[in-house]
C-alpha cells in the first residue's frame, strides 16, 4: 500500500510540475530596477530564446526581452514566480497561479548554465516603436502591473513578448510560414519535448482533456518559445524582415540540455504493464476459484479512485486551460473508491455487482472515445484500463467476495 500510495503522490506531483513547467523560466528570483530611457539615445530590442534546460521546469525553454540604450541592458522576464508565496501549490492546482514581470539579468535566472544554447534576435523597429515596446514594458514592471495570471498556452512568458511586439508594430503577425513544427496539437506538442520525461507527460494526459487534441494554429503554437523565435525569422513588417540580425549568445545542442530518456523499465508503460501481469495471474486464480482476492481490488481501485478525485477536482474546480471536457473521467473518477471498501462489506454485494457493472459500461465508453479520436490516451492508460476490467468482470462473475 505504502509504494501504491507513493506512486500516485508521484503522478500528482509530475503533473503539477510538468503543467508549471510550460515555459516557466528556470530561477525563482526578481529583482526591481529603476532603468529607463528618455529618449535622447536609440533604443534597441531584442527577443532573448533560452533553449530547454536539465530541470523539469526549463524542458519548454524560455523568452525575455532585452532592451538596450545607452543607460545599459535591461532582461524583462515575464515568467518569474515564488515557491515561498502563500499557499502557493495549492492555488496552482486551483489554476491561480500568478507570475511576475521583472528585470532580472541571465546569471541570476538560471540561464548561462553551460552548454544551454541561448539566441539573441535582433529585431528591426522603427525608433519609434522600440520606444513604445519600452513604455509597454515598464508600464509592465510597475508594482500594480507586474502581476498576471498565468496560463498554459495563451498567457505565458513566451506569448506576453509576442504580444508587446505586436502591439508596438500595430498589427497582429502571421506566423503561418513557419516551417518549424513538432506537432500540430497542442499534446504532440507537449510530448516532444516531454519525451525524455514519460512520468511528467503521463500525468499531463491525465489532467488535460480533449482539446489539447485539436489541430492548432501557428499563432497557438508561439506559447512555446523556440517556437516564437523561429516564427519571427519567417515574418516581415512592411516587406522588411521583422529580425535584423540573429546571434548565438550562448552556444549548445539544438534538443537542449535535457536530461537522458528515462530507462524503459521505469517508465509509465513499463508500470503500467507490469500491472496488468499482476492482475492477469491473480484473475486467473480468482476465475478459477470463482471467488475475488478482496486485497487487490482494494489496492488497485483505491488508487484508481483517488486519481479521479484529483481529475474530477481539476476538470469541475480548478481554473486550468485545456481540462474541459477530459473524457478519462469516465474511467477514473471517485466512484471507483466504492469497490476499493465494498468488497469488505457483506451485505453491500448488490451494490458492488452495479458498481462493477456501470465500470465496465463507462470503460467500454472510453474505448469509444480512443477510438473515435475525441481525446488521445497515453500508452499507459491501456494496460491500466486493462486491469480495471479484468477486475469488474472476475467479481461479476464470482459467487463469494
Amino acid at each position: 500500500m505504502t509504494a501504491c500510495f507513493r506512486l500516485i503522490v508521484k503522478v500528482v506531483a509530475s503533473t503539477i510540475v510538468a503543467l508549471l513547467a510550460l515555459v516557466a523560466p528556470g530561477a525563482i528570483y526578481a529583482q526591481d530596477s529603476d532603468g529607463n530611457s528618455d529618449g535622447s539615445h536609440p533604443i534597441k530590442v531584442s527577443l532573448i530564446t533560452f533553449y530547454p534546460g536539465d530541470e523539469i521546469f526549463e524542458v519548454f525553454g524560455h523568452t525575455e526581452i532585452l532592451v538596450t540604450d545607452s543607460t545599459g541592458s535591461y532582461y524583462v522576464n515575464y515568467g518569474v514566480f515564488d515557491f515561498n508565496s502563500p499557499n502557493f501549490l495549492g492555488r496552482y492546482i486551483k489554476g491561480e497561479t500568478d507570475y511576475i514581470c521583472a528585470i532580472m539579468p541571465p546569471e541570476l535566472d538560471g540561464g548561462l548554465k553551460p552548454g544551454r544554447k541561448i539566441v539573441k534576435q535582433d529585431l528591426n523597429l522603427t525608433p519609434e516603436q522600440a520606444q513604445q515596446v519600452w513604455d509597454i514594458l515598464v508600464q509592465n514592471l510597475m508594482p500594480d502591473n507586474r502581476v498576471y495570471r498565468y496560463r498554459h498556452f495563451s498567457d505565458n512568458c513566451s506569448t506576453r513578448p509576442r504580444d508587446v511586439i505586436e502591439t508596438a508594430l500595430g498589427t497582429e503577425l502571421d506566423y503561418s510560414d513557419c516551417d518549424y513544427l513538432v506537432g500540430n496539437t497542442l499534446r504532440q506538442v507537449m510530448s516532444h519535448y516531454t519525451r525524455n520525461y514519460p512520468w511528467e507527460q503521463f500525468g499531463i494526459d491525465l489532467a488535460l482533456g480533449a482539446v489539447c487534441d485539436t489541430i492548432i494554429d501557428a499563432r497557438t503554437q508561439t506559447f512555446v518559445p523556440l517556437f516564437l523565435m523561429h516564427a519571427l525569422e519567417s515574418v516581415e513588417v512592411d516587406d522588411e524582415p521583422l529580425v535584423a540580425r540573429t546571434s548565438i549568445v550562448q552556444p549548445g545542442p539544438d534538443e537542449g540540455i535535457v536530461e537522458p530518456p528515462t530507462p524503459w523499465y521505469l517508465t509509465p508503460v513499463a508500470v503500467a504493464i507490469a500491472l496488468l501481469v499482476v492482475t492477469v495471474v491473480i484473475s486467473i486464480g480468482d476465475w478459477r476459484r470463482r471467488r475475488v482476492t478482496r486485497f487487490y481490488d482494494t489496492v488497485l481501485f483505491f488508487i484508481a479512485g483517488i486519481a479521479g478525485c484529483v481529475i474530477f477536482f481539476v476538470e469541475f474546480i480548478s481554473t486550468h486551460e485545456a481540462v474541459m471536457p477530459n473524457y478519462n473521467v469516465l474511467w477514473l473518477h471517485p466512484l471507483l473508491l466504492l469497490p476499493a471498501v465494498l468488497p469488505w462489506i457483506k451485505r453491500a454485494r448488490p451494490v458492488l455487482r452495479w458498481c462493477h457493472i456501470v465500470n465496465i459500461v463507462l470503460i467500454a465508453s472510453t474505448v469509444v472515445v480512443w477510438v473515435s479520436g475525441l481525446q488521445v490516451p497515453n500508452a499507459a492508460f491501456y494496460p491500466i484500463i486493462a486491469s480495471l476490467l479484468l477486475r469488474s468482470i472476475v467479481t461479476l462473475r464470482s459467487k463469494k467476495m
